[in-house]
């Protein structure tokens, strides 16, 4: 299923899928020069890029696994939304978890982005939930692998 999402470029290079079968459309680095990302440091990076992304729909920026496997770069809130409803520049918010300063350069892949559909939950309020055989258990609670 291909669904149409509309780009408006202002200086940035287009998402491209790497495969046919890849999920996730490359977003790449729109700077006009490189940029040193420190060690633990944060940062944000613009793509140079617009959508408009169809109603009942959302893009999920995710990170690169191989930036995250070779340098420790990820995306910081990953993945990072982005409503139908946004209008405003495509921005990807890195950080560099790896112990050495990573060298980012123009036009450089930094992400990718995932169109998925949404379902809007309507929140209905009672005194009590159900039970099941979890509960209440939380973070480790249904034992390890």
């Amino acid at each position: 299923m291909r669904e149409n999402v509309i780009i408006e470029y202002i200086g940035g290079k287009e998402p491209h899928y790497a495969s046919e079968e890849a999920s996730g459309a490359d977003l790449y680095a729109c700077l006009e020069a490189p940029r040193i990302i420190k060690s633990k440091e944060t940062c944000v990076v613009n793509t140079g890029l617009k959508i408009a992304i169809p109603h009942g729909y959302e893009g999920q920026v995710r990170p690169r696994s191989g930036l995250a496997f070779h340098y420790g770069i990820t995306v910081l809130n990953s993945p990072g939304t982005i409503d139908s409803d946004y209008r405003g520049e495509i921005k990807v918010l890195l950080i560099n978890l790896g112990t050495e300063d990573f060298t980012l350069e123009p036009n450089q892949r930094i992400a990718q982005l995932v169109i998925m559909p949404t379902i809007r939950a309507e929140f209905k309020k009672v005194n009590t939930l159900s039970n099941t055989v979890r509960n209440e258990g939380g973070f480790g609670s249904t034992g390890k692998a």
